[in-house]
């Protein structure tokens, strides 16, 4: 049974010849979240196509996000990566979020690395840090999975005790103590938006637990344990969740904090990376 997946792997496949590019196989997944591309500055760079050219892919519209896929190496690691990423909120159906990510798989890598920029729900995690991925909690009130299951793809009930790497995560946060920053952990809420959280539902999610909430990440990871890639999570801290500062959360601070969060990010990457395939 052919996929949208099956269908974009062999135009990307198509584009790498095009570009004189042969036996180039990806092995890890790379999402890059708000005022993060940067990243991609340290990257070889085989070939870069607009993810509306790419069959099944959706057009990013939101600021920070611009909306390539860019297949090359990282750090010497051949990596697949989505500078920026769409959304739920964008009117964009929860199903195209998997996409992506069984395309991922389909063209041969077995990790994903998932960065986004998020608010923090703790006083001793200020803007311009990262936080790794312990969990998360779905207020997305949807399912990146919702309706026929492909079974070539994957399990039609998907276990989600995991979902991020404990193997994966302990490699990052030794490769922190490497270049000399603390890597907290903690548990993302995932909501919708785009409306900024109120005041009263921060201190609902701090009561559940939450110490980080974004607009993505939860349904991609679905999507990513679904078709059976390895996840790693890295928040980058743009702001304090609403009511924990006099200030409003804006987008433009979330910009702003998420390109002080990039240069800790490349610092943090560049020392994983070598080694992330022997995890």
């Amino acid at each position: 049974m052919e996929s949208l997946a099956t269908h974009a792997c062999a135009f990307l496949k198509t584009a790498l010849k095009t570009q004189g590019v042969s036996g180039f196989t990806p092995k890890i997944g790379l999402i890059l979240g708000s005022g993060l591309g940067s990243l991609v500055s340290q990257m070889h760079i085989h070939c870069a196509i607009p993810y509306s050219n790419i069959p099944g892919f959706c057009k990013s519209s939101v600021p920070g996000h611009a909306g390539d896929l860019v297949l090359g190496t990282l750090y010497g690691v051949p990596v697949m990566c989505m500078k920026g990423r769409y959304h739920i909120y964008e009117g964009i159906a929860p199903q195209q979020l998997a996409i992506p990510l069984q395309t991922m798989k389909a063209m041969g890598c077995h990790t994903l690395v998932l960065t986004n920029a998020a608010g923090s729900l703790r006083a001793e995690v200020g803007p311009g840090s990262i936080s790794i991925i312990e969990d998360h909690i779905n207020f997305t009130g949807t399912n990146a999975l919702l309706g026929h299951n492909n079974p070539e793809i994957g399990l039609r009930f998907v276990p989600m005790e995991n979902a991020y790497d404990p193997l994966l995560r302990a490699h990052f946060l030794k490769a922190a103590k490497k270049v000399g920053f603390e890597l907290p952990s903690g548990i993302y809420i995932g909501v919708l938006g785009p409306s900024y959280e109120t005041p009263a539902e921060i201190r609902a999610f701090r009561i559940l637990g939450g110490d980080l909430v974004g607009m993505s990440t939860v349904n991609e990871v679905i999507a990513a344990r679904h078709c059976g890639l390895r996840v790693v999570g890295l928040s980058a801290i743009c702001n304090f969740a609403a009511g924990m500062t006099p200030s409003k959360v804006n987008h433009e601070e979330v910009l702003e904090y998420g390109a002080i969060a990039s240069e800790k990010l490349k610092c943090l990457i560049e020392s994983a990376f070598p080694e992330i395939e022997s995890v």
